[in-house]
């Protein structure tokens, strides 16, 4: 019993340094990414000079904020100015751990799930987890002592929360379709057809509402830079300034596992390995994200909450009851 345990124990954390270097890694590599894209797409190289091809970029950028002196403004409070940027990017993290990565491996004789923590209410986890990001956004404006973070702050908590609704019902269709709330019963019930083909409705208000959620282009109201300088995180310099973006593209690649785990079917595919699957899956989100960003302006802020509330909340209820009567009428 003691040699299963510590087995066990020893599998877990195999798994969690597994997936925490796997995330910050691609998290590192996503901004490389994102500058060498719109680079080519503003018809211009993008960095190129530290290592070949400019590989080594991330790891010049780590090393420059790691250096950078860590101002603290006068009248923070400055626990709650410490922690906040650390919240960020904790929630996205600890949000990996309920992803799975493929199907259930046997090792010498023992049975090894490829996700950290599989539970059959792994889906409201998620949820749950992404929705407490907000509170480090809010309160790294709030208590920043700055005019232009508060309203950063304030906005991007109101979208957050306005968002997370659309959010929330555009996968009741997946829910009802895999009968569970299990993210590995999920991608179970997609070894045919991937819900992206038989719920493309919910696969397209999921995408608007999570692009909203994870403050990207046309949604970066809270850190609009040609009205609030920088947003929510105006105060913050060297390390901690780097936390909130390392949230915010850390949150791009569980964007782009989520919707692999719910609408892509997972790592299931033809030919190639299961984990190769995956990985094109997890990797094409974060590059229309970009696309994205090069492509669109920016919203108003009267905009952004309209398209919430008044098309997307509307739309996703609409879809919820008819995916009910499209199972009803099948059964």
């Amino acid at each position: 019993m003691t040699a299963e345990l510590l087995i066990g124990v020893g599998v877990m954390l195999v798994k969690m340094a597994v997936a925490l270097a796997v995330a910050l890694g691609l998290a590192a590599y996503m901004i490389l990414l994102e500058r060498k894209l719109l680079g080519r797409f503003q018809v211009r190289y993008g960095p190129n000079r530290v290592g070949y091809f400019g590989l080594l970029q991330p790891l010049a950028d780590g090393l420059k904020m790691l250096l950078k002196e860590d101002i603290i403004p006068d009248g923070v409070d400055r626990r709650i100015f410490l922690v906040a940027p650390a919240v960020v990017a904790g929630m996205a993290l600890f949000a990996f751990m309920l992803v799975p990565f493929g199907e259930t491996l046997t090792i010498l004789g023992h049975a090894v799930p490829q996700v950290i923590v599989r539970t059959n209410v792994g889906l409201l986890l998620v949820l749950a987890l992404s929705s407490l990001a907000v509170y480090g956004l809010a309160l790294g404006a709030w208590t920043s002592d700055n005019k232009y973070s508060l309203l950063g702050g304030i906005r991007g908590a109101a979208q957050m929360i306005s968002y997370e609704l659309a959010l929330g019902l555009s996968l009741v269709p997946v829910v009802m379709r895999a009968r569970s709330l299990d993210l590995s019963d999920i991608v179970a019930a997609q070894s045919g057809l991937p819900f992206a083909v038989t719920e493309p409705f919910a696969f397209l208000l999921f995408i608007i509402a999570a692009l909203a959620e994870t403050k990207r282009i046309p949604f970066d109201l809270p850190e609009a830079e040609n009205e609030l300088q920088a947003g929510f995180h105006t105060e913050y310099s060297g390390m901690r300034f780097a936390l909130f973006f390392v949230g915010e593209y850390v949150n791009m690649v569980l964007l782009g596992a989520l919707i692999a785990v719910f609408f892509l079917g997972g790592w299931h595919g033809p030919i190639l390995p299961p984990i190769v699957w995956l990985g094109i899956k997890v990797l094409a989100v974060p590059v229309f994200l970009i696309w994205t960003r090069a492509s669109l302006p920016r919203l108003r802020y009267d905009q952004l909450m309209a398209l919430g509330w008044k098309v997307l909340v509307p739309l996703a209820l609409l879809n919820v009851l008819l995916t009910g009567a499209i199972l009803v009428a099948a059964a």
